[in-house]
């Protein structure tokens, strides 16, 4: 089994690391060729509008979206919760999502840089907290009700799962705390 992190742009190096840290088989993602050799995939946080455009002009949207569609597991964070929900709030208007998890998000929803904050999450299935570090982060606005909420902040969701998808508001790959990635995991590659 391996697990691709897409490499376009963005935060893809720390989320390599946790995962080869907890002893997954990793590749970075940056065409529809590394694609095919992965069973389960990381959308990284980094800007995006331009990840959207990168997954475009490099072929990969199409490719993406075919075997999220069929089942493939992948875990969003920050840019990547954005990439994969229903709607997106504040996106450009040719900024594609994959629709892959049923929320709706707001890009930038608890603010600018300097906005940014930690928060110790209580998380559905962990026995201590987890600590989220949240830059820029999207907000989820609504819910569906096939999704199923993991941590909140304030009342507001941050980790939510669908299925095989999984996204998070915050970046876990700089926590220092393997324990996401360890769940997504063992829930990807559960036989």
């Amino acid at each position: 089994m391996k697990v691709g992190v897409l490499a376009l742009q963005g935060a893809f190096a720390r989320h390599l690391k946790v995962l080869g840290g907890l002893g997954a088989a990793t590749t970075e993602v940056r065409a529809a060729d590394d694609l095919s050799e992965v069973d389960a995939l990381v959308l990284p946080g980094g800007e995006s509008t331009t990840m959207s455009m990168l997954l475009d002009s490099s072929g990969l949207h199409d490719a993406v979206a075919d075997r999220i569609t069929n089942g493939m597991p992948v875990l969003g964070t920050c840019a990547g919760m954005i990439l994969l929900a229903r709607h997106v709030a504040d996106g450009r208007p040719d900024q594609r999502s994959f629709a892959a998890i049923d929320i709706d998000v707001r890009r930038n929803g608890y603010g600018r840089q300097v906005d940014s904050f930690e928060a110790d999450l209580d998380v559905t299935g962990l026995e201590d907290p987890f600590h989220g570090v949240f830059i820029r982060a999207p907000v989820v606005e609504w819910v569906g009700d096939g999704v199923e909420v993991l941590a909140t902040v304030d009342g507001r969701p941050v980790l939510c799962r669908q299925g095989a998808v999984v996204v998070a508001s915050f970046h876990p790959e700089m926590s220092g705390d393997g324990r996401i990635h360890g769940r997504f995991l063992d829930r990807a590659f559960a036989a």
